[in-house]
C-alpha cells in the first residue's frame, strides 16, 4: 500500500462495500471500516494497525457487528485484534463489546473508569480493562503512540478523543459528530457542515464551558484530521474552523438555562 497522509483523505473514493484506507505508512494504518447504512445517525468505526498491534476505535453496536467484522477481515484476521478504545459507554460506541471479546478474549479495553463501571451491563465484565486516566499514552510498535485526551461532559462525564502521534489524527468520538442523510467521507464545505454538527451538539453537549475546557487540552497537539464517530471526517483545511467552532459553540446548559442570571 503506497503512503497515505491527512492531505490524500480530501480524495478518498471510499468503498460501502469494503474498509477504506486513511491513512498509510510505515507499518502503521488506518481504515474506516462502516457503517454503510443510509442513515442520518450513521455510526463510523475505525481500525488502528501498527504492525501486529490492532485496535479498534468505538466498534459500535451489536447491529452492526457482522458488517464491522467483515470490514476487519478485508484487513487481517480478526482474531488478531489486540484492543478496543470506548470512548463512552452507549450503545453506538460500545455495545459490540461482547461480541468482540468472543472473537478474542484477549482484547484490551481502552477507556475511563466512569465507563467501565457501566460496561459489564452489556453482559460481560471479563476483559482487560485499560484505564486512560491513570496512563493516557500507550506505545504503539512503530514507535509511534496514541494519547488519550480526556473530554468531560462532552458528552459523557467520561469522554475522551484518541490522538494518534503517528498520523496527527483526532479520534474525537461524539465530538465534531454530525447528522446527515446526505453523507459523504468528508465535507466540501465547512460552513454547511456547521448545520448538519448543531443538529448534534446543541442538544447533546453539556456547555461552552466544557467545549472551550476540551480545546485548552488539545493545546500544542498537532492535529491534521478530525474523525468523529457521526458524520463526515474532517480533513487539514477545516481543522482550525472545526476548533474555533467548538470554541464558540452554545449548547446544552447554556441554551436550557439561559434565562437564569450568573
Amino acid at each position: 500500500m503506497k503512503k497515505m497522509t491527512a492531505h490524500d483523505v480530501m480524495n478518498v473514493a471510499i468503498d460501502m462495500e469494503r474498509a477504506t484506507p486513511l491513512y498509510s505508512g510505515e507499518g502503521h494504518h488506518i481504515y474506516w471500516l462502516g457503517i454503510a447504512e443510509a442513515t442520518a445517525f450513521r455510526c463510523n468505526v475505525y481500525l488502528i494497525k501498527d504492525h501486529d498491534e490492532a485496535i479498534l476505535v468505538d466498534p459500535g453496536s451489536r447491529m452492526f457487528f457482522p458488517q464491522v467484522r467483515e470490514r476487519v477481515a478485508q484487513v487481517m484476521e480478526p482474531e488478531q485484534v489486540t484492543g478496543m478504545i470506548l470512548c463512552h459507554q452507549d450503545p453506538d460506541v460500545a455495545a459490540s463489546i461482547v461480541d468482540w471479546l468472543d472473537v478474542n478474549p484477549s482484547i484490551r479495553v481502552f477507556t475511563t473508569p466512569r465507563t467501565h463501571i457501566l460496561l459489564p451491563h452489556y453482559g460481560r465484565a471479563d476483559y482487560e480493562y485499560y484505564d486512560i486516566t491513570h496512563s493516557p499514552r500507550v506505545d504503539l510498535p512503530s514507535g509511534g503512540h496514541l494519547q488519550f485526551v480526556e473530554a468531560p461532559f462532552l458528552h459523557s462525564p467520561g469522554a475522551f478523543a484518541s490522538y494518534d502521534n503517528v498520523s496527527r489524527y483526532l479520534f474525537s468520538g461524539d465530538i465534531w459528530a454530525a447528522l446527515d442523510l446526505d453523507w459523504s467521507l468528508t465535507p466540501d464545505s465547512f460552513e454547511d457542515h456547521v448545520q448538519k454538527m448543531d443538529l448534534f451538539h446543541v442538544e447533546y453537549m453539556a456547555s461552552n464551558l466544557a467545549a472551550q475546557g476540551f480545546i485548552k487540552r488539545l493545546s500544542g497537539i498537532p492535529i491534521d484530521a478530525i474523525l468523529p464517530q457521526h458524520g463526515s471526517v474532517i480533513g487539514p483545511q477545516h481543522v482550525q474552523s472545526a476548533l474555533q467552532y467548538l470554541r464558540d459553540l452554545q449548547c446544552g446548559t447554556d441554551i436550557i438555562y439561559a434565562h437564569l442570571e450568573r
